[in-house]
Formats: structure tokens, sequence, C-alpha cells
């Protein structure tokens, strides 16, 4: 498994999902899905989080093949965190989502 695509479509195909079944799970059309699997479009880090989370997998693993496959707490912490972002701002409109973007900027800037 060499691809991304190659990797996401195993792991789901594994735990039993279909492609509209995993696009439903994590809050995507299914050509999402089919995009990532025939590595069409690059993926978004946020879908990337959302399928790690869902499948319970290693991100390291689903991106670059590095690793082991099953995630550790750490990483499903910051996944569970970053799906559940995902969730609360899916529904936001471009402009809503670019203003957040900026208050999280601002917000890392004045923390360091």
């Amino acid at each position: 498994m060499n691809s991304l695509g190659a990797r996401l479509n195993y792991i789901r195909k594994n735990k039993g999902y279909t492609q509209a079944s995993l696009a439903a799970a994590i809050g995507v059309s299914r050509g999402v899905i089919y995009n990532l699997e025939k590595n069409i479009s690059e993926p978004q880090m946020i879908v990337i989080n959302a399928i790690c989370n869902i499948l319970k997998i290693n991100k390291d693993w689903l991106v670059s093949g590095i690793g082991n496959m099953d995630y550790n707490n750490e990483t499903s912490e910051s996944s569970k965190i970053l799906n559940e972002l995902f969730e609360i701002t899916k529904d936001l409109s471009d402009n809503e989502l670019l203003y957040l973007l900026d208050v999280i900027r601002a917000l890392k800037k004045r923390l360091r």
C-alpha cells in the first residue's frame, strides 16, 4: 500500500465501512472519500483526523505509511479534539470559517 488512497481503501473495508457510511460518519460527501481513495485530491487535515478517529487508526500511518496502523492514546486525544472542532464548524460559511481561523491564529500568536 504505497498511497494514502490505497491505505484508506484497505482500512475502510477492513473496518466494515462503505465509502458512503464512512463519509456520513465524519460529515462529508461520499465524493470526498472517493477522491481520497483515488488520490484525486489533497486531504484536509481535519478530514484525515476525523477519519482516523472514526476508524481508530494512526494518522501517520494513513498519511505516509509510517508507523503502526493502530493509534496510541496521545493521537486519540488529539483526534477527538479535532473531530469535535470539525463537528462544531462543519456547517459554518466560508466567511465564518475564515473569521474563526483568524481568531485561532491571533490566539496562537498571543500565547507565544
